[in-house]
């Protein structure tokens, strides 16, 4: 194992708290069935892939939850709560820890996201710690929707590497979702699993040896 110098971090449940099963519940809410199949932390609909990757509109994603619940009157705000759910917060401290890895190595932050949900958090950190975006914690920032590709495919990876000029074996990615860091591993990318809260970060990065 080469010495790590780059460390991709993903975003939810590694910096920042989300749940999927409280946005399985506000879909089930609204009208869907079979919420385990329709949105889950290991698999959903293409729905969602299609609108991290900006294939659809907002207005289009709206319209397949309409679909989906059988519910044609469900209105903007009605989906968007539900949708924006899935989003819980984050932790001051992590900025903290987020600065220190800056110091150790090029940091990136790669994160499946999406119009609604990007707006939402934004809006959230501008609020709770008056920033107006990631940009200071890491050398470059990218979301799925921006870059029209997502986790796991190999094209999200290689594009973040090919830019930065970045040598896999020497690059570390964080992610909550196993499936995603198989992917990175198909181009030769050092992983590791995030198992504990997001509000643990800091002794996490501790406990492997990385801070």
């Amino acid at each position: 194992m080469q010495k790590i110098k780059n460390v991709i971090f993903d975003f939810g449940n590694v910096i920042f708290e989300i749940d999927f099963k409280k946005a399985q519940q506000s879909f089930a809410d609204l009208g869907v069935t079979n919420v385990d199949d329709f949105f889950a932390h290991k698999g959903h609909t293409t729905l969602f892939d299609d609108l991290e990757t900006a294939k659809i509109s907002p207005a289009e994603f709206r319209a397949g939850i309409r679909e989906k619940a059988n519910t044609p009157n469900l209105s903007d705000a009605q989906i968007d709560q539900a949708w924006n759910n899935l989003l819980i917060g984050s932790f001051e401290e992590n900025h903290r820890v987020l600065l220190k890895m800056g110091e150790k190595y090029r940091t990136f932050l790669l994160s499946n996201s999406n119009v609604i949900h990007y707006d939402w958090i934004m809006d959230y950190i501008k609020k709770e710690f008056h920033l107006e975006n990631y940009d200071e914690y890491f050398e470059k920032v990218y979301f799925s929707q921006q870059l029209k590709l997502r986790k796991p495919n190999r094209e999200i990876f290689e594009y973040v590497l090919k830019e930065n000029n970045l040598l896999p074996a020497e690059t570390l990615f964080i992610d909550d979702s196993p499936q995603h860091l198989e992917g990175a591993k198909k181009l030769g990318l050092q992983t590791l699993l995030m198992t504990e809260h997001p509000s643990k970060l800091g002794s996490f990065l501790k406990l492997k040896g990385l801070l």
